[in-house]
């Protein structure tokens, strides 16, 4: 491999080639991203709080009802990108590439392709090649991680818990499993990584450089129950890149502290004194935590992280 900013080609194909292939270009604006807490918001005012409040990007959301979950109102977007200037992202249901298309002309800086929402194509995912925004996707596995990155995703997110009870549980199994995998694959001999491969059914490339770098070849959040700061930097020291929080951090008494602290938490996740100041003076703020029967009931067609 050539020491010249480029990252590994296998096989022929530029990964991550700056010079050949555009993906490089998503790949490198997802990768302002890390050390960061995306907010997912659902309102212009909790927009303004999470800028405010330091987060590194906001994923708009459509307030919860029942039926099927969509891509937010574009209408919604618009006026949300009027008010903040940190990167605004917005989801699309699976294989739904027209609502990608909608958002990319709504001018939003990622999309997210979430399995979250009501699934509009259960064979196939979009293909994130076609689009000039970056795509992020969710993975609960290593080999589907990779899966996403060929098909042209440019941030990964770990996916737990779907509905927002603050339960980090699911979430921890699955990033365990993913770092998992990777710290066996980084000790494997080169010629067991093609039977590997074969196994997590993964592209050899991909499955090649994850192996050199010693990480997922693109920005790797976690998502999913993360509701303290504490959450927050478990994540980040399980090895995440970054997290994102769900809109119910909003349902409290004090939510900009509470986002505050998550942030913090974030960005100073192996300092034990910055997290215990992080985490203190926060019973009242995180009031709204615990959801009852009726609460997680309603969160069953159509919540997020």
């Amino acid at each position: 491999m050539a020491d010249d900013g480029a990252v590994t080609v296998y096989n022929g194909s530029a990964i991550t080639d700056t010079k050949k292939n555009p993906f490089s270009i998503k790949v490198g604006l997802a990768q302002m991203l890390r050390d960061g807490a995306i907010l997912e918001v659902t309102s212009v005012e909790q927009a303004k709080l999470a800028e405010s409040a330091g987060a590194c990007s906001i994923i708009v959301s459509e307030p919860l009802h029942r039926g099927i979950s969509r891509m937010p109102d574009p209408s919604l977007i618009k006026e949300i990108k009027r008010v903040v200037s940190i990167p605004v992202m917005a989801r699309a249901r699976v294989g739904h590439f027209v609502e990608a298309q909608i958002l990319e002309a709504v001018g939003v800086d990622y999309i997210d392709e979430s399995e979250v929402l009501a699934v509009a194509d259960e064979d196939n995912y979009i293909n994130k090649h076609n689009f000039r925004a970056p795509f992020v996707c969710g993975c609960r596995d290593l080999g589907e991680a990779l899966r996403r990155v060929r098909e042209g995703a440019a941030m990964i997110r770990t996916q737990g818990d779907l509905l927002r009870s603050g339960n980090v549980v699911e979430t921890v199994r699955n990033v365990r499993s993913v770092m998992g995998d990777i710290r066996i694959l980084n000790n494997m001999d080169e010629d067991e990584v093609f039977a590997f491969s074969k196994k997590i059914a993964a592209p050899y490339d991909l499955v090649a450089q994850t192996k050199q770098m010693g990480r997922l070849p693109v920005v790797h959040f976690a998502a999913g129950g993360i509701a303290t700061p504490a959450d927050a930097a478990l994540m980040m020291q399980l090895g995440c890149d970054g997290v994102f929080v769900g809109s119910e951090v909003f349902d409290c008494a004090d939510p900009y502290k509470r986002v505050r602290a998550i942030v913090q938490a974030v960005r100073q996740y192996n300092d034990p004194l910055a997290l215990a100041e992080s985490c203190t003076g926060l019973a009242d703020a995180m009031a709204g935590l615990n959801l009852g029967e009726d609460r997680v009931e309603q969160f069953e067609t159509g919540g997020i992280y």
